[in-house]
């Protein structure tokens, strides 16, 4: 098993990347789980930080929704959210990556009361921090929470509207089951004549078919996972033709019980059919491992070669929302570490 201290995890280090599927609650560690809720004093059904993280061992997507929302329970003011996304960008910088596409479920926060101004404005502090002292550009992705109405959505979707220029697409996720991407119809396409860009989760829990939904319906230009696509042959050589990128989690599809084990993970068979597969991290406090993980991840249990991992680096900026300048730049120094090392 490849090491975080081995040779090649220093060399995917090294690796320029773009990471574009990153829930920011997700990256709450227990630790700071502990001190938030000590600063607010929040009772916290686990008695330490150890006994937290033991929990993190979920059988399916709702259990993992389950306490990803408790969790988020401790987030009470903008230091809270500025502290949390300051402590992702460190761990991104750390793994090479030099642009994030990161998601926000307002929802989760305005429910329990807090002010969706407090919640953008302390993500977006700390994005236009790390900018400047880490060199990581940023988009911002507010996410509908789909096992909420879509009149719920839309709520959220106005109350968005005064922070319009700090966001810069909307997304879906949760609970994909039993809410196909249909539910959602109007909302998105009302965000599209606003001027957002569009992605959503689709063929992780739920069917190919929602993917397909997800682009005729929703008229997304990337999917969020996506790896239930080979269940239909014709889509996969629609992604393939069309370059519709997946955002794909390997270490979180393993954790949730998409697949049994790594070694039976399609993303090493999408990459070499063609498709605009990327790597990233998802919910990395509660999945183990933030991107440079998943990338060894899947080396180890697919046998990539480096030429394919930094295949799926180029992609990860392809995919990306950055000027095609800015993204051809990116592509050119992937091409130099390569032929450099």
């Amino acid at each position: 098993m490849t090491t975080p201290d081995s040779p090649l995890a220093a060399w995917l280090r090294g690796l320029p990347k773009a990471e574009l599927h990153l829930h920011i609650e997700g990256t709450l560690e227990p630790e700071m789980v502990f001190a938030l809720a000590d600063k607010h004093r929040v009772p916290l059904a686990y008695a330490s930080v150890d006994a937290l993280r033991r929990a993190y061992d979920f059988d399916d997507l709702q259990s993992f929704l389950d306490l990803y929302y408790a969790g988020a329970d401790v987030l009470r003011d903008e230091v809270d959210f500025h502290a949390m996304t300051a402590a992702y960008l460190r761990r991104a910088a750390a793994d090479g990556v030099v642009h994030v596409e990161i998601f926000f479920d307002p929802q989760t926060h305005t429910a329990r009361g807090i002010d969706i101004g407090t919640v953008i404005g302390g993500i977006h502090r700390a994005l236009v921090e790390g900018e400047r002292e880490l060199g990581i550009s940023h988009r911002l992705i507010l996410c509908f929470l789909r096992h909420l109405s879509e009149a719920e959505a839309e709520a959220t979707l106005d109350a968005a509207l005064p922070y319009r220029t700090l966001i810069a697409g909307v997304g879906l996720d949760s609970s994909e089951r039993g809410h196909p991407p249909q539910k959602f119809a109007r909302v998105f396409a009302r965000a599209a004549s606003l001027g957002f860009k569009r992605v959503a989760h689709a063929g992780e829990e739920g069917p190919a078919a929602y993917i397909r939904d997800a682009i005729d319906v929703l008229d997304v230009c990337r999917i969020d996972h996506g790896v239930r696509c080979d269940e239909d042959p014709a889509l996969v050589a629609q992604l393939a033709a069309t370059r519709m990128p997946l955002t794909v989690c390997p270490l979180s599809n393993t954790k949730l019980k998409v697949y049994a084990q790594m070694q039976q993970h399609n993303i090493g068979r999408l990459l070499r059919a063609g498709l605009c597969v990327t790597v990233n991290s998802d919910d990395p406090a509660y999945f183990g491992g933030y991107v440079v993980d998943n990338y060894l991840a899947i080396a180890d249990a697919l046998s990539l070669s480096r030429a394919e991992l930094a295949q799926l680096a180029r992609q990860s900026f392809e995919a990306s929302w950055l000027d095609d300048a800015v993204r051809q730049q990116w592509i050119a120094r992937i091409d130099a570490y390569v032929a450099a090392t």
